[in-house]
């Protein structure tokens, strides 16, 4: 049996988890295998509609109060009490900043290995072959998880690895309601008050397309013609971190090694020379399109397509021609 982490917002399934769902889908078909969710600490109503959506024959909800604010440890003992209870052979969880957090810490508490960003997986007997994101996303590597004394093969799966469906027929899942065992200890490290980012472009890790801007877009003041263009494109704004040091723009839009890892459909990089670090933050987007006055940079020599010219000009031009053809 294949157990789902899912994470839930006001919508009800989050995106990723929902993605990390059709994945499960994948996988439990190539091995003739359950899928079954859990949620943990509070959810919308909502949230189930969409987890029958998503086909899964059962969930199980970790209820106490104490997980009302999230804290890694004690989601991961939820996590380990469930695994156990229900005896899943695969602990799969959306590769999100709470998910491989979470699996981190269950790997540490049943002392096994965790596969992390994961691409693709199937049934090979007992365990599962994987193949991963390693090298933030320069390389792929394949590796073959068994579990061990009973304990579930742990799997994060690389965010858009697969594009979010509902099943062919939706389900009517049980729900069961456990109190997991919690100590003190699991609870020393918690979310004790969140704010809300102001992001005027969208989210950056689940928009399908980003628009990137680097060290050429000159200035503070010279980002007009991209956000007009991330607005036009229904995209996120991301940026390099020579952009965020320099204060050009705030840290929660940077994209790379120390920022976020996104995998749009479409990464538009525009002014960006292409650093190793930021190259391991946007590697997995489906299509890369770089703008950059240098031929050589490597963001230009590793894009699928690449525009070489200066961003003030180009953009200015492609946000024009967008308006044209949209009447």
């Amino acid at each position: 049996m294949i157990l789902v982490l899912v994470e839930t917002d006001a919508d009800g399934v989050a995106l990723l988890s929902a993605e990390a769902l059709t994945f499960a889908r994948g996988v439990a078909a190539s091995g003739d295998r359950d899928v079954q969710a859990l949620v943990v600490g509070a959810h919308p109503a909502s949230a189930l509609e969409g987890l029958a959506a998503h086909g899964v024959s059962r969930v199980h909800h970790a209820d106490d109060e104490r997980l009302s604010a999230y804290s890694a440890a004690a989601w991961a003992a939820a996590a380990v009490d469930a695994a156990q209870a229900t005896g899943a052979t695969t602990l799969l969880a959306a590769a999100s900043p709470r998910g491989n957090e979470v699996l981190a810490h269950v790997a540490a508490r049943l002392d096994v290995s965790m596969a992390a960003n994961v691409v693709t997986a199937d049934a090979d007997g007992a365990g599962l072959a994987v193949r991963r994101q390693v090298m933030g996303g320069a390389a792929l590597e394949e590796v073959h998880l068994t579990g061990a004394a009973g304990a579930p093969a742990l799997v994060t799966m690389a965010g858009h690895a697969v594009d979010p469906a509902s099943a062919d027929a939706a389900s009517s899942p049980s729900v069961s309601t456990f109190a997991p065992v919690l100590t003190d200890a699991d609870l020393v490290a918690r979310v004790v008050r969140s704010e809300p980012v102001v992001n005027e472009s969208g989210g950056l890790t689940t928009s399908r397309v980003v628009v990137g801007a680097g060290r050429g877009v000159g200035g503070a003041d010279q980002f007009g013609d991209l956000l007009e263009l991330t607005g036009l494109l229904g995209g996120a704004l991301g940026v390099s971190r020579v952009v965020t040091s320099l204060g050009w723009r705030p840290h929660h839009e940077q994209v790379g090694q120390t920022g976020s890892r996104v995998s749009p459909d479409l990464y538009l990089a525009c002014g960006i020379s292409g650093a190793i670090q930021h190259w391991a933050g946007c590697s997995s987007a489906k299509t890369i399109i770089a703008i950059n006055t240098d031929a050589e940079a490597p963001m230009v020599t590793k894009a699928h397509y690449a525009v070489i010219g200066d961003l003030h000009e180009v953009v200015p031009a492609v946000n024009a021609e967008i308006r044209k053809r949209r009447g």
